[in-house]
């Protein structure tokens, strides 16, 4: 399956509108992703190796958010406890329909990998099964601030005993200086994977009323709301991080 160069924003718009999962973004997600978060391909590949840590026997795998499917890829590589299944989780028809050929190829390439089931459905209203591992990965952004809590909530109650909830977000800072400098080297990060000015700046036009970002321990008290007893932060690379948050 060919993977296509980002080049979206390569030409100035009159208008640019909202940022949207559509087919033209799921073209060029793969070089996107890769070239706009940092620490993106650590994160994915370690997913699977903490998935491996608190998955349990004949429980379901959530990846929520799973756009191309590259976290549930990773769970299927790492988990070996018997019974699992992944389930991954999109409410983008074109993302999913792309997700299930890249989990088909994985299959022809792995032997004894966990089963998957590719669901095209809003979290916000998903019936949750009994989970030890639900993975959200730069997903709670796209989600109004005040739903994440309620969602949250409804994940902590399906986690078994043992089990994690692993947050990927990209975080702000209350302090103006720090939230600046990360700023500023995030850009810095982007430049030398090739975006020009004007990428840069229609891509950030197109993404600032859909993705709401928050702070660390905005993230942490509200983890802590839902219920969590505990939220281990065991990965930054500049404004972009991964939670632990365990039952």
């Amino acid at each position: 399956m060919s993977k296509q160069p980002d080049r979206l924003f390569a030409q100035p718009l009159e208008q640019v509108p909202d940022f949207v999962f559509n087919e033209d973004v799921v073209q060029v997600f793969p070089d996107m992703i890769k070239r706009s978060v940092p620490g993106y391909p650590t994160i994915v590949e370690n997913l699977g190796v903490l998935a491996a840590r608190f998955a349990q026997p004949h429980s379901a795998l959530y990846d929520l958010g799973a756009s191309l499917g590259a976290v549930s890829q990773a769970l299927r590589r790492h988990v070996r406890a018997e019974g699992c299944r992944v389930i991954a989780v999109d409410n983008s028809a074109a993302m999913v329909e792309r997700c299930r050929q890249y989990l088909t190829a994985q299959d022809s390439m792995f032997q004894e990998l966990l089963a998957v089931q590719v669901v095209e459905a809003d979290i916000l209203s998903l019936p949750f099964e009994p989970a030890s591992v639900v993975a959200m990965n730069f997903t709670l952004q796209f989600i109004a601030p005040e739903q994440r809590l309620e969602l949250l909530g409804r994940i902590r109650q399906a986690l078994l005993p043992g089990g994690a909830l692993i947050l990927s977000e990209k975080l702000r800072f209350a302090d103006d200086q720090q939230q600046q400098l990360l700023n500023d080297l995030h850009l810095d990060f982007k430049r030398a994977n090739g975006y020009s000015e004007l990428e840069i700046a229609q891509k950030r036009s197109a993404i600032e009323h859909v993705m709401k970002p928050d702070t660390l321990e905005t993230h942490q008290q509200r983890l802590r709301a839902a219920g969590f007893s505990k939220v281990v932060p065991w990965f930054q690379c500049l404004n972009f991080a991964s939670l632990i948050a365990l039952p």
